[in-house]
């Protein structure tokens, strides 16, 4: 076998566990354990960093609309509710957030039981992020978002957004 790179906080976190047997078993045991697992004051920590920048966010898609920089306040819209699923998702799990951007896969993983309806509208939110990112989507993205088509998503995304933010504070 090759050797193992472990960075040094896994180092660190191996010299902690003492392990009597340094098999790569026991290494990644050790390692495992020492990911999965979130105080606290970590967990209150890494929920703030995800309402923090989100509030950020919010406040951009809502200038960026107010710009009428429509398809931008979509993508924008599509991040702040990312950021929200995941504070959720922290505050549930004790775990650090998944690198994923998914909206339904982090409402999936938060259990927050959205209905049919919201789920759907959590796809039409991911497909923002899609088409607004990569260049072959976005001029025709930008085409379609009209004030008129981009004004009910931000007022959904307002409002789902809002209503996260209120669960967050009733759930700490």
């Amino acid at each position: 076998m090759g050797l193992v790179y472990f960075p040094p906080f896994f180092r660190k976190a191996l010299r902690k566990k003492k392990c009597s047997d340094k098999t790569l078993a026991c290494q990644l045991g050790t390692i495992y354990a020492n990911l999965l697992l979130m105080s606290p004051k970590q967990v209150q920590k890494s929920v703030s960093y995800w309402q923090v920048t989100a509030e950020h966010d919010y406040d951009t898609m809502l200038i960026l609309f107010h710009n009428k920089r429509y398809s931008d306040s979509l993508f924008f819209g599509h991040i702040i509710l990312e950021k929200i699923l995941k504070a959720h998702v922290v505050q549930i799990t004790k775990k650090q957030a998944p690198y994923i951007h998914d909206l339904v896969r982090l409402e999936e993983l938060a259990k927050l039981g959205f209905s049919a309806e919201g789920i759907h509208f959590l796809h039409q939110v991911n497909d923002f992020n899609i088409r607004a990112r990569y260049q072959e989507n976005k001029l025709r993205f930008y085409k379609q978002c009209t004030k008129q088509y981009t004004q009910p998503y931000v007022d959904q995304i307002v409002k789902l957004y809002t209503k996260l933010c209120q669960e967050l504070k009733q759930n700490k």
